[in-house]
């Protein structure tokens, strides 16, 4: 099975309230899953490494069961599409340590794995979980 993975992180203040968004399909657009998390205190930019984590683990935890073969990643950031992809460096130490636990994840799926930028208004179901989980902070 190929699946497609949306994820977005929020943040309200920059660092402020965050939480993460991931929203799960097969291919022909089926919804597979999808959950929002509560992060605390933390900028934009953890929010968004911190969504494609929880993500892969989502992968790791439903590959035997699904049969995943492929992952297909859409993000709204251009940040985080650009440095997952290796076209710029993570500088910031901690997106740093966000990265390796990223590479570590991945290398434990052994399946192609692709990160796509999208524009914002295609990733509404990935920030409608962020927005939800940050709401439920009050």
């Amino acid at each position: 099975m190929k699946i497609r993975i949306f994820t977005d992180g929020g943040s309200r203040g920059n660092p402020g309230p965050s939480a993460t968004g991931v929203f799960i399909t097969d291919e022909k657009g089926q919804q597979l899953g999808g959950f929002g998390n509560r992060l605390g205190v933390a900028t934009n930019n953890v929010a968004e490494y911190s969504a494609v984590i929880q993500a892969l683990d989502w992968v790791i935890e439903n590959k035997e069961k699904l049969s995943i073969e492929e992952v297909s990643f859409f993000m709204d950031s251009e940040l985080l599409m650009s440095q997952i992809n290796r076209i710029y460096r993570v500088k910031n130490p901690t997106l740093q340590i966000l990265m390796a636990s990223i590479r570590e994840r991945e290398k434990k799926l052994e399946i192609p794995l692709k990160y796509s930028h999208v524009r914002r208004e295609y990733n509404k179901d990935a920030d409608r979980y962020v927005n939800q989980a940050l709401d439920n902070l009050t």
